[in-house]
């Protein structure tokens, strides 16, 4: 793993069943004993329709960079399809605490009444997703909006880790309004680790940003988070891939695992396919003094 440190650090660390869950533990001399090893959730069965895309996400790498331990209080925005909430949650459950959170429903614009119905009603079905997967009560996850994030959560948080989002909260223009709620969770020693679609180095703004590819240039990363009270701890190129090339037309979902939503001939998925996943940036930021 080839890491770039930009200052001195501390300690840094699919199926169709949600399993992600946030039950807050009692940190006591047993919490250790409690806290399962990453090897143990990454070969876990529940992992079986995941493990193929390891060698595009490597979370045991990622998870290492960003410092993650078993017990910490972890937060995940827009947990999504869940392929890392399955291993967020039982990794840091049983001797620390998961957290999700999305962002404000209300600010959204709906295409559809069906659409609007599923964004607004995240939060419930989130809970009761994760407490029919893991047999808790639906009451003790851990689940908000950003809008309404409950008061014993802010400055409780570990690592907040936004995964492969940032380029849609610069289409929606809600990138600080989210990391303003990750600056809020986080410890005063809390950080923010963020994996990214990663445009060629130099791109310009009209061609990858405003043309909204799904790619955005690092530099336009780090400057959100500069703009709000963060700065670059440390960068890792654990998630690179020097053979996307990042120019195609229909933007990162020409890649794997979206192919076009469905749309290329099978000449074309084989071509993509070799490829692999897009090229991601992987970046560690700590509040700024």
């Amino acid at each position: 793993m080839k890491l770039k440190f930009i200052a001195p650090l501390g300690l840094l660390a699919a199926g169709s069943a949600m399993l992600a869950v946030a039950t807050p533990a009692i940190a006591d001399e047993h919490s250790e004993a409690a806290a399962p090893s990453l090897s143990d959730v990454l070969t876990h069965e529940r992992r079986d329709d995941d493990r193929a895309r390891d060698q595009y996400r490597n979370p045991e790498e990622t998870l290492a960079f960003f410092g993650v331990e078993p017990t910490m209080t972890v937060a995940e925005y827009a947990p999504g399809g869940g392929w890392y909430t399955r291993v967020l949650a039982p990794y840091v459950m049983p001797a620390g605490t998961y957290i999700a959170f999305n962002g404000d429903s209300d600010a959204r614009t709906y295409n559809t009444r069906a659409q609007e119905a599923r964004s607004k009603g995240w939060t419930e079905n989130f809970k009761q997703s994760i407490a029919d997967g893991m047999g808790v009560d639906a009451e003790d996850v851990m689940a908000f909006e950003i809008d309404e994030m409950p008061e014993e959560a802010a400055g409780t948080v570990d690592r907040v880790l936004i995964f492969r989002s940032m380029h849609g909260l610069n289409i929606s223009n809600t990138a600080d309004d989210v990391i303003k709620a990750a600056r809020m969770m986080l410890k005063d020693d809390g950080m923010v680790g963020v994996v990214q679609h990663r445009a060629p180095e130099g791109a310009s703004w009209d061609d990858y940003v405003a043309r909204q590819r799904g790619y955005l240039p690092q530099d336009v990363v780090v400057k959100m988070f500069e703009a709000n009270g963060f700065e670059l701890a440390a960068e890792s190129e654990v998630n690179a891939n020097p053979n996307d090339t990042a120019d195609y037309e229909g933007g990162v979902w020409t890649l794997p695992p979206s192919f076009g939503f469905g749309r290329q001939s099978e000449e074309e998925m084989a071509r993509h396919r070799a490829i692999g996943e897009s090229d991601r940036m992987t970046l560690l930021f700590r509040k700024a003094d």
